[in-house]
């Protein structure tokens, strides 16, 4: 997913008392003048005391843009990014961000590593995006340490190291950055460059959750719906569940619709089950595609179809969930919703069991010993 910076706000405002004795020099007019066009392109953005009209903010913001502010500079490539009162661009969008960038200026060097790690108006390349997330980072800006963070805990562009993960994380982390107190809990959670402390990763879970983070809300309610590292309660992870998947979290979805299905912290229902699992499974989240999937193959809370049973474990085995990859072989071997087919039974079955599917391997075994 892609993570950037909205549009940046003025912390400091040059402003030009009606009576000074200080020189005003050619290079400090053009500075104030940039600075006024960007405070105005601001007020059209947001509608601040104008009506709001970003092909305006869009003009105003490149006149001041084109005085060198690298605010301006940023914002238009933003506007160009997202197609805001302008054609959208990624190839205009990366040369505003790089012309900020150059300068020295954080949320730019950022959003141009974004563009690099997404190959959006340049070629993709991790080292490029790791090149400027890093440059950010040493500024102290969380979102580009959170991202650098991501680049060495999976390994782009950069030899894998839970260990340097865990360093940015903690940095933007402890600024209060919630995507990044999220990442923590995970580290932590897992024990990935540090011992596994489920109590430290349910502290920083709840950190990101407090600032309404949805992904924080659905780890901290698994925690809560295993009991790790905090009291088991259904309940608690019931409203977190909810509150995250009312935010459109897939992964929340999906484990809400669990909670309907096996009835914990609310009464059972398969129906809201699927109501749930079918949002979640729109999302893309595999888990709930496959959960879907047998729900269809069961008739729980839905009319039986093995064929849009076989639909939605498809759409999952083909993204590699191990779990849709057996039911598509089940549904082969036994010809449910298809034509029955050993071959095509094996071939998923192999799939499961190389990512250590235990049915799937012996479900192997025994076709194959035919």
């Amino acid at each position: 997913m892609k993570h950037k910076l909205l549009i940046v706000t003025l912390t400091a405002s040059l402003v030009i008392s009606g009576c000074s004795n200080t020189l005003v020099t050619p290079k400090i007019a053009k500075q104030n003048q940039a600075a006024s066009q960007y405070n105005l392109a601001h007020n059209y953005y947001y509608g601040d005391g104008v009506p709001q009209n970003y092909s305006k903010a869009v003009d105003l913001y490149r006149k001041s843009a084109e005085l060198g502010n690298v605010r301006a500079q940023t914002n238009l490539g933003y506007m160009y990014d997202e197609g805001l009162g302008v054609e959208k661009s990624d190839d205009k969008a990366v040369n505003w961000y790089r012309k900020a960038a150059e300068q020295g200026y954080a949320s730019a060097q950022y959003n141009l590593g974004v563009m690099y790690r997404n190959g959006l108006g340049v070629s993709q390349s991790y080292s490029e995006a790791m090149h400027w997330y890093r440059k950010a980072s040493e500024q102290g800006y969380a979102r580009a340490q959170t991202s650098l963070g991501t680049m060495y805990e999976e390994g782009l562009g950069i030899t894998q190291s839970y260990s340097q993960a865990l360093i940015w994380y903690q940095e933007a982390a402890e600024q209060g950055y919630a995507r990044a107190q999220t990442s923590l809990g995970w580290m932590y959670e897992e024990g990935h460059g540090v011992a596994q402390r489920y109590s430290e990763a349910v502290n920083w879970y709840r950190k990101a959750a407090e600032q309404g983070y949805a992904r924080a809300k659905t780890s901290l309610g698994w925690m809560y719906e295993e009991g790790l590292g905090i009291t088991q309660s259904y309940s608690k992870a019931l409203i977190l569940y909810q509150d995250a998947a009312e935010q459109g979290n897939a992964r929340a979805q999906n484990n809400l619709g669990c909670m309907y299905e096996e009835g914990h912290g609310v009464a059972q229902s398969y129906s809201e089950a699927v109501n749930w699992y079918r949002k979640s499974a729109d999302l893309g989240d595999t888990l709930a595609q496959t959960n879907l999937g047998w729900m269809y193959e069961e008739g729980l809370g839905i009319a039986q179809s093995y064929s849009e049973a076989v639909s939605w474990y498809n759409k999952a085995a083909e993204q590699g969930n191990s779990d849709a990859q057996f039911s598509l072989g089940n549904m082969y071997e036994h010809g449910l919703g298809v034509t029955q087919s050993k071959t095509e039974a094996l071939t998923w079955y192999r799939k499961a069991a190389e990512k250590k599917h235990i049915k799937a391997k012996n479900k192997l075994k025994y076709l194959e010993g035919i």
